[in-house]
């Protein structure tokens, strides 16, 4: 199967072509080498898949037929990431979190329900 096809029948993107794009910017790699998206993948190949600031890797266990449901992921893939790099990349997601300027970008759900409250009164 071809990687851009794997990499969205296991969800790890939305759509192929985000897929593929990634796989375009270097972002992607099996085995530690740098692929195009045509590139075939089989068992027991290492996807790296760069997910700033670490590089997340997954072992490929299965090849599935079609585009799979959420549950039925682990059975396709087991994560081989060190939990430092998961640790890392949770700091940088809280701390990215915690710096959203209120009234910047889309409301959260208590931003929205803020609203509500206020515009009852």
């Amino acid at each position: 199967m071809r990687l851009d096809k794997y990499l969205w029948c296991i969800r790890l993107f939305k759509t192929r072509s985000l897929a593929t794009d990634a796989v375009k910017r270097e972002q992607v790699r099996i085995n530690d080498r740098i692929v195009k998206a045509s590139a075939e993948v089989k068992v027991g190949d290492v996807i790296a898949l760069r997910v700033p600031p670490v590089w997340r890797s997954w072992e490929i266990v299965a090849i599935p037929a079609s585009r799979v449901g959420a549950k039925l992921v682990p059975d396709h893939i087991t994560e081989r990431t060190s939990f430092a790099d998961l640790e890392k990349l949770e700091i940088a997601r809280l701390a990215k979190a915690q710096h959203r300027s209120p009234g910047e970008g889309r409301p959260t759900k208590r931003d929205r329900r803020d609203l509500e409250r206020f515009s009852q009164e």
